[in-house]
């Protein structure tokens, strides 16, 4: 019987539970594809689901993991995708597998110049930023927008799509090498997320859509330095990042109480709007989410850049990488 390999959860909590293991394949149902994979993207959510801060996760054991690219092996007779197909995808959990099983509208074709890893770092970085800027930002040429955490995975491709829209750009990022990292691709207004970050907003140019991860005393600076209609899209909370391997629940629990609270008269006042999402509901509704992919794909911008790649038996090593918020662009598993 044929077997995949698989990274698996009993259940979450702590990261220290994900354990590597096989199981057999079953017989491929009805309008599936079974894709080979190549090549596994990681992202911020991976670690949150596996800690117990995910509202998302699923009850009970599960396989983390929300894209992927490969090759198909197996297709239904209808489908436009053909078994020797490179293909990238997108799953609602699951892709830290060596094999995977699904629906033909959740995969892309492989552009014919990208490595498998880019390709399975492009759909989540590239949803979300499309969303947070387009759909939720309404984002115009000649607007400012400020992206924190902009030298990674899906801050970069916001930079990247809001300078190939026609707007101005400022990022913000954690360490000098990122910022001068970004100033190698042309990104010159990049500014240190340090202390002095707070009176730097106040100085600046007010903003018109500002797109943040971070959350606390970030986001409150952030909101402050809003224009009149400008726009704050929050889809993440780096600040809760857990520990190496649980979360830190007291200082979790401190961080919660003291985070921004918006008054929603204040806000008419003030003629600022605060928005946050989570992509993964968006699953829930996979036609609009691939046509907001296909969108995406229209702006012309370089392929993601992998910053680091790590063999897919090192999941707990590549993990680890992430949570340290070292890396730049996207951590990335490759099978062999």
């Amino acid at each position: 019987m044929p077997t995949r390999d698989i990274w698996i959860c009993p259940k979450a909590g702590a990261i220290s539970r994900l354990r590597r293991q096989r199981e057999p394949l079953p017989t491929l149902a009805a309008g599936k594809l079974r894709v080979r994979v190549a090549a596994v993207g990681l992202n911020f959510a991976d670690i949150f689901a596996l800690s117990g801060l995910y509202s998302a996760t699923p009850a009970g054991a599960f396989i983390p993991g929300l894209e992927f690219a490969g090759t198909v092996e197996a297709s239904a007779a209808d489908s436009p995708l053909k078994s020797g197909d490179r293909v990238m995808g997108a799953t609602r959990f699951g892709a830290y597998a060596s094999v995977i099983d699904c629906e033909v509208d959740t995969l892309r074709p492989l552009p014919a110049d990208w490595s498998f890893a880019q390709g399975a770092a492009f759909p989540v970085a590239t949803l979300t930023a499309w969303y947070a800027l387009c759909e939720l930002g309404q984002l115009r040429t000649g607007q400012r927008v400020l992206i924190h955490s902009a030298a990674g995975g899906v801050g970069l491709q916001a930079m990247q799509l809001a300078r190939a829209l026609g707007a101005e750009a400022v990022g913000s990022v954690g360490g000098d090498h990122k910022r001068q990292f970004l100033a190698e691709r042309g990104f010159d207004a990049v500014w240190l997320r340090d202390a002095n970050l707070s009176a730097r907003l106040q100085q600046a140019p007010p903003f018109d859509l500002v797109l943040d991860a971070i959350g606390g005393k970030v986001q409150r600076a952030s909101y402050a330095a809003l224009a009149p209609g400008g726009r704050l899209v929050s889809f993440g909370a780096a600040e809760f990042t857990p520990g190496r391997n649980r979360p830190h629940y007291l200082r979790a629990a401190w961080q919660y109480l003291r985070r921004p609270r918006y008054d929603a008269l204040a806000m008419v006042s003030a003629n600022k709007s605060v928005m946050g999402f989570n992509l993964i509901w968006l699953w829930q509704q996979r036609a609009r989410l691939g046509a907001l992919l296909d969108d995406a794909q229209q702006v012309a911008i370089p392929p993601p850049h992998v910053g680091h790649r790590f063999d897919f038996a090192q999941a707990t090593e590549a993990l680890e990488y992430l949570r340290r918020g070292d890396s730049i662009g996207k951590v990335v598993l490759t099978l062999t």
